[in-house]
């Protein structure tokens, strides 16, 4: 069967072993979330609660040429090496830069508050029945509707503004690829001068 990039995702979060490691346990389990951890327990994999604690990894920082926005990202990794390659450290500096532009508020959808979740979902049902949309395919229109919601305030679920066939987290997967350590989007800050606004945006 298919196996998504949420279920990898999620399996990673759950465990702290690496994305390949992930994608080829819940292949080979077919899907099968439970038994894919099993199967890295088998293997001797570290199992961790899905945040690298090896302290290692960047900080990256932007600021717009006018000095009105600002940004800090911390993006960590495994070990030293691949936190000072080139790879790792153009990725950082893509992060900081995609932060300012894109205004993201969460780093993935699992970090989205339940309520704010709750909320979005129930304005797009009263959009679709007062559309006069059936009942059996209401889910299918929240789903999708949703899906662009998190889209848009998810920096992992963004297209890239430097490649946009590419979403972070697509570009997150090929660098943990070529320098083969698991990666994690810890936290964000992103600051912006303005009228109506007294403090930073912060993850």
């Amino acid at each position: 069967m298919a196996i998504t990039t949420e279920e990898i995702r999620q399996l990673r979060q759950e465990t702290g072993v690496g994305i390949m490691d992930c994608k080829r346990a819940l292949e080979e389990a077919d899907g099968d979330m439970e038994k894919a951890k099993q199967s890295l327990r088998e293997q001797g994999m570290e199992m961790s609660e899905g945040k690298l604690d090896s302290g290692e990894g960047r900080i990256g920082s932007y600021i717009h040429h006018d000095g009105k926005v600002g940004v800090l990202v911390e993006v960590k990794c495994q070990t030293d090496f691949a936190a000072n390659s080139d790879e790792f450290v153009e990725f950082v500096d893509t992060l900081a830069l995609q932060i300012a532009a894109a205004a993201p508020e969460y780093v993935s959808r699992e970090d989205v508050p339940e309520e704010i979740v709750s909320a979005e979902e129930e304005i797009y049902r009263t959009q679709a029945e007062k559309e006069g949309k059936p009942e059996h395919i209401i889910g299918d229109i929240i789903e999708g509707k949703m899906d662009k919601f998190y889209g848009e305030i998810c920096l992992l679920e963004q297209e890239s503004v430097k490649d946009s066939d590419k979403t972070i987290e697509e570009m997150l997967g090929e660098l943990s690829a070529q320098v083969n350590e698991d990666i994690v989007i810890s936290r964000f800050s992103r600051f912006e001068i303005s009228a109506d606004s007294e403090e930073g945006e912060e993850e």
